[in-house]
């Protein structure tokens, strides 16, 4: 089974900015963490913005627009 991943350019540089652990929230954009919320790859922990589970899995498994960006 082939699980596809498909985020907008803003949706995955804001997931890629929430791996590091002192991703700063003020400088994401907030429509693109709100609609990972949505997606249940991003919780709101406190103040601060976590990814999920499944938020690592997208990271690791990447986005098929993505790569087809790197190929062309």
């Amino acid at each position: 089974m082939s699980e596809e991943f498909e985020l907008r350019p803003d949706q995955w540089d804001a997931l890629k900015a929430l791996r590091a652990p002192a991703a700063n929230p003020s400088r994401l954009n907030r429509f693109a963490v709100e609609s990972l919320i949505t997606l249940g790859y991003v919780a709101v922990r406190g103040d601060a913005f976590a990814l999920t589970p499944a938020g690592r899995k997208v990271l690791v498994r990447g986005s098929s627009l993505l790569l087809l960006d790197i190929a062309a």
